[in-house]
């Protein structure tokens, strides 16, 4: 059989020559793990044969078999509070021990006030939601949901975004490492250029006049019979911040051919971009917000779709049905992230810890060719590589990554050769200062 081609659009690649040589440098303990995650679980792309063995995860760090600790700056966005934040703790404690499962047809405390509390804070005018035990399922919520409001089947969606890895999601979604060999994907999801300016299909040169947000309202006007527009408000794999205006038009372009818009926030809302929803940087009301990862405390699998009260017409069929729906103890730990966010000034931290990134980073990096850009908002920061001094901006971006591991720093690349940096907001003033000096020396380096 012949070896697939190696698809690097999502960073390091866990079959390559520097994954080889990092799981040959560790323990003999971590080693012998590794080997039985990799008898007793399907590979697949990103996640098998790992990367590492964790014995312990506090706060803002990681701790492997060998004793080593990391500073989690990946966390698979689901760590705003860090890992193992005492409050979500101590809600699960007492929730388990009064509540610990909700069976479908009944309520209960913990949920209906959660929901009652992501509804008020939401920028929705009136807003209802249904939970859901991961934000692939609340996505597949949205669309059902969205072609029962309007009747309309389509969908009109991104290259290069990710909305979940089930199949209605990857078909939304416009990741080809997802996508590829898995066809035929869901009927009527239309693609078009995502907010790029840097390497925009429209030939905006590097400085966006928004021609790819007009691009939607042509195709809405060609199509004629879209259901919704679904969008990552920032795309958090490459951290791409469209400005304004380009929410405006999609919204007046939803609102003109009777397309509902639907922002997909699972692994940013909440604090990550220093609002609670990345929405409201715009001043846009959108018809759905779905939310997940951090809402669950890095603890529990919760997302939410959450949606204008309008749209509650849906009585009759099961939107999710999920068993998990209503579970008290998810349930208890998103509320106990929302006291955190709120008690602790998580928002406001969120944008302080961005604001010393781009401060250390931006001059650490304006003389170096291989770096095109280094942009964020909030805590979500990307840095953005491309190919100089005959190396290609990929292999360097892995170079760095194990680089940087060995000295005790995670993150994720994204889109292939973007370093992408989501701190928990809650990691120490002092840590991630260090972490910015040891990326930012790792960078001026040669790759190795």
């Amino acid at each position: 059989m012949t070896a697939p081609p190696v698809d690097r659009s999502e960073g390091d690649v866990n079959h390559g020559a520097r994954r080889r040589a990092w799981a040959a440098a560790q323990d003999e303990a971590t080693r012998a793990l590794l080997a039985e995650d990799a008898r007793w679980f399907f590979h697949q792309a990103l996640s098998t044969p790992c990367l590492n063995a964790l014995e312990a995860a506090e706060g803002a760090w990681l701790t492997d078999l060998s004793g080593r600790r990391f500073l989690d700056l990946h966390g698979n966005s689901v760590h705003q509070l860090g890992h193992g934040h005492p409050r979500v703790l101590q809600a699960l404690q007492q929730q388990m021990q009064q509540l610990a499962f909700s069976p479908r047809r009944y309520t209960n405390r913990p949920a209906v006030e959660l929901a009652r509390r992501l509804c008020e804070a939401a920028p929705i005018e009136q807003a209802k939601l249904l939970f859901a035990p991961g934000g692939t399922s609340a996505v597949g919520m949205a669309i059902k949901l969205a072609r029962l409001a309007t009747g309309r089947f389509k969908t009109v969606s991104m290259w290069d975004a990710f909305h979940g890895a089930s199949l209605d999601a990857i078909s939304l979604g416009g990741e080809a490492a997802f996508r590829r060999g898995i066809g035929p994907l869901l009927p009527g999801t239309e693609h078009v250029p995502p907010y790029e300016p840097r390497d925009c299909s429209f030939g905006c040169g590097g400085r966006c006049v928004l021609r790819c947000a007009d691009h939607v309202e042509y195709v809405l006007r060609k199509e004629g019979d879209v259901a919704a527009v679904v969008v990552e408000t920032v795309r958090s794999t490459d951290v791409q911040v469209p400005p304004p205006d380009y929410y405006r038009r999609l919204r007046a372009a939803c609102d003109r051919h009777g397309a509902l818009l639907i922002v997909d926030e699972i692994p940013i809302a909440l604090g990550r971009t220093g609002r609670m929803f990345a929405i409201e940087h715009y001043g846009v009301e959108p018809d759905m917000i779905v939310v997940g990862k951090g809402l669950g405390g890095g603890v529990m699998p919760l997302a939410a779709l959450i949606a204008h009260a309008r749209l509650d017409i849906a009585g009759q069929v099961s939107l999710g049905h999920y068993t998990h729906e209503k579970n008290p103890l998810a349930c208890a730990a998103g509320l106990a992230v929302l006291d955190v966010i709120a008690e602790d000034g998580l928002l406001e931290r969120s944008r302080r810890l961005g604001e010393q990134a781009l401060a250390r980073l931006r001059p650490a990096c304006a003389a170096l060719p291989w770096v095109a850009e280094v942009r964020g908002i909030g805590a979500l920061i990307g840095i953005e590589l491309q190919d100089a001094g005959g190396v290609a901006a990929a292999e360097r971006a892995e170079a760095l990554l194990y680089r940087c591991l060995a000295q005790g720093l995670s993150f994720k690349i994204g889109q292939g050769s973007v370093l992408v940096l989501a701190p928990p907001l809650t990691v120490a003033e002092a840590d991630w200062l260090q972490a910015l000096d040891l990326l930012a020396a790792a960078l001026a380096d040669e790759p190795r």
